[in-house]
């Protein structure tokens, strides 16, 4: 279990140890949330035994009812639980930083005034490829949500809303993920009482549809949704950023956000870095750094202030009731968001692309590192040959 007291119930190890055990995690882990858990499973359970089995599945299960990149919260919780809330402070960085540095220097090529072709081409490639890899991502997360729900009927539901919210209504994603939770929530809590009791709080409604001016403050809040409102991680991100980075402040061309969330997907560590190359178009470097550190601070303030809370939370009969309603949105938004970004594509050779990634991921079973890195070779040769650039 994940114990009240779990940071002291284990040997201290030292901030050295954890800064380079987790900034090798960070520099190998490509995959995405998958390969996180698997490298955290194997260095913290089975090779130093730093954590019993069961405490690590735990943790798990609690960082998936928090909002936010749940990897990256595992992360900075078995940091927390080796060596306390500075070694917590430490493995998160180390975990984090590799990762953003190979992606704000790729953004600074791809993003560049004049890109050479050849970057040209492979951000088509790879950008033409991002909504197979959405689709993949989400079908994986079915079976796990579909078989732990008993309300199979809400689930889809649940599921629909939010794929119909990603698909048309990105920027107000985040007030539909919470009103399934709630919605959830209410009907649980009705069953049992007899009365309606809906405890999410309004200003969370009101916050997720508020739109600063511009400026610094629309970059701070764009990355504040992306860390601390949206359920789900990964992809659920996307529609939160693609309106406000296209089409409400002009940071970026469809073509550049393709990119931004291919670019998130080949470099190691969380896929949530995607946020610091839009906040390089809004920006430049400066701007990359304060998305990033505006969109990792909650799951650093979530574990430091409620990791001892852990297995409370866990057992907490209203969060499990509001994540099976936000989870399947969630998952279905996930889904929802390939609808938009196919259609961003520009020209009939990059939806040849995305049929060659879809077969890949869903039918031949490849890994997106490797699928995407195909797809920019691809695009490299054929804009090489001629083809146009969208």
């Amino acid at each position: 279990m994940v114990a009240a007291d779990s940071s002291e119930a284990h040997a201290r190890v030292g901030l050295g140890e954890v800064l380079v055990q987790w900034c090798r995690l960070g520099c190998i882990g490509f995959g995405g949330p998958p390969t996180h858990i698997a490298l955290l499973r194997d260095l913290c359970v089975d090779r130093k035994q730093w954590l019993d089995a069961s405490e690590f599945e735990d943790a798990i299960a609690a960082c998936n009812l928090l909002p936010g990149p749940a990897s990256t919260q595992l992360a900075i919780f078995c940091a927390w639980s080796i060596a306390g809330p500075v070694g917590a402070v430490v493995g998160g960085a180390a975990f984090i930083v590799p990762g953003l540095v190979v992606i704000l220097g790729l953004a600074a090529v791809f993003l560049a005034a004049s890109p050479s072709l050849w970057v040209l081409g492979a951000g088509a490639g790879a950008g033409a490829a991002v909504a197979a890899v959405a689709l993949h991502a989400g079908t994986g997360l079915i079976p796990a949500s579909w078989t732990r729900t008993h309300a199979h009927t809400r689930w889809v539901a649940y599921a629909f809303a939010g794929g119909i919210a990603a698909a048309t209504i990105g920027p107000w994603l985040i007030v539909v993920l919470l009103g399934c939770g709630a919605i959830e929530l209410g009907l649980r809590q009705f069953g049992t009482t007899g009365r309606l009791g809906m405890h999410a709080s309004p200003v969370l409604f009101v916050a997720a549809a508020a739109v600063p001016v511009g400026g610094v403050l629309a970059l701070v809040w764009v990355a504040f949704k992306v860390g601390a409102l949206a359920y789900g991680g990964g992809f659920v991100i996307i529609p939160l950023m693609q309106h406000d980075a296209v089409q409400h402040y002009h940071w970026m061309t469809n073509s550049q956000f393709l990119d931004a969330v291919a670019l998130g997907q080949i470099t190691p560590g969380p896929v949530v870095q995607t946020v610091a190359v839009v906040g390089y178009a809004a920006a430049g470097i400066a701007g990359g750094l304060l998305a990033a550190l505006v969109a990792f601070s909650p799951s650093f303030v979530f574990v430091l202030g409620g990791a001892r809370h852990f297995q409370t939370l866990r057992e907490n009969p209203a969060a499990r009731a509001f994540l099976d309603g936000a989870g399947p949105a969630a998952i279905g938004a996930i889904i929802g968001v390939a609808i938009p970004l196919a259609l961003a594509l520009g020209q009939a050779w990059q939806l040849a692309v995305l049929g060659g990634a879809a077969l890949s991921l869903l039918a031949l079973r490849r890994s997106v590192v490797l699928t995407l890195l195909i797809a920019a070779i691809i695009g490299i040769i054929i804009v090489q040959l001629g083809a146009p650039l969208p």
